[in-house]
């Protein structure tokens, strides 16, 4: 191997309006290392998409990590998708923060937001 033998995974962030969700993978995205949700962090149903409830998640999935023995993340963010909106929800660059600031390396950063080719068609309400 290279001289700096240093152990990366992936950092799945689904963030949506309504919650966020963080697993963490190994690079071949079969094996989950850790995850965590909104829903875990705070009490209110509300709180859950909040960047407070993203970064305390962050945290707590960042000290299992570095005890797995992985030094750095490439993140993935995806946001609702589909016919859904396509930006990511508040918790997704909160959650980046949170886990370089606990001393995980950060490598690539990717959209991975389902984008539809034509599919069903979007509903009544959205303003698109």
């Amino acid at each position: 191997m290279s001289d700096n033998d240093e152990k990366w995974g992936i950092a799945h962030v689904h963030a949506s309006f309504n919650n966020t969700i963080i697993t963490i993978t190994d690079l071949t995205g079969a094996e989950t290392i850790a995850k965590s949700s909104g829903g875990s962090v705070v009490k209110q149903n509300r709180d859950e998409s909040s960047p407070y409830a993203a970064m305390q998640m962050a945290e707590t999935v960042a000290e299992e990590v570095k005890a797995a023995g992985i030094d750095g993340l490439h993140v993935r963010v995806r946001g609702p998708g589909g016919n859904l909106q396509q930006n990511p929800g508040p918790g997704a660059q909160a959650t980046i923060r949170a886990l370089a600031r606990a001393g995980i390396e950060i490598g690539r950063i990717e959209d991975v937001t389902p984008i539809p080719h034509d599919g069903t068609r979007a509903p009544k309400g959205s303003g698109f």
